[in-house]
């Protein structure tokens, strides 16, 4: 038996708006939508745990522990599964800190409020060093992205309220760097 290629034209579908790659054979339509990224801004009393970065992009510079979101997992399970593998650290999520949306790279960023379940962390396999920072002694020239300046921004402004509203890309901020 031979496989079909699969979509291979570029075409508006029936009552879409854009072109998609869409099969001439069987009218089967790919749809390429964004990513969800999933992280944490995870504390430990008054200090903040950052990764540095031993993958591209922006190797050897400080984040969050976050990335890209499993199919078939709760971005809750993602925000904990990518606290472990990135800093082997055991978190508490508590609310929802900010989404944030970066559309030059099709990414909507979930950012959870979380402390550390336990002091022990480590680096995982895309850190090269996991580390507890005082908000005074934050990397704040050597982060990855703009959305951790963001969140750090946000988890600062929120403090320890048990109720807030949701935070967002500050104004005029797309995600460019």
């Amino acid at each position: 038996m031979t496989a079909k290629p699969g979509p291979s034209i570029r075409a508006v579908p029936d009552g879409d708006d854009r072109e998609r790659l869409v099969c001439p054979d069987c009218g089967f339509v790919q749809y390429d939508n964004p990513k969800i990224v999933v992280g944490a801004v995870v504390t430990s009393g008054d200090r903040v745990l950052l990764c540095r970065r031993a993958i591209p992009p922006r190797k050897g510079f400080w984040t969050l522990p976050a990335g890209y979101l499993e199919l078939n997992e709760s971005a809750l399970d993602g925000a904990r599964r990518e606290a472990w593998e990135e800093a082997r650290a055991t978190i508490a999520i508590d609310a929802l800190l900010a989404v944030y949306n970066i559309p030059r790279i099709s990414q909507v960023q979930l950012i959870w409020r979380a402390r550390l379940a336990s002091e022990s962390f480590e680096p995982g396999p895309e850190s090269l060093e996991v580390k507890l920072f005082g908000w005074d002694e934050l990397p704040w020239d050597a982060l990855a992205f703009p959305s951790v300046r963001w969140a750090l921004g946000h988890a600062r402004d929120v403090g320890d309220a048990a109720v807030f509203a949701t935070r967002g890309n500050p104004p005029g901020e797309t995600g460019d760097y």
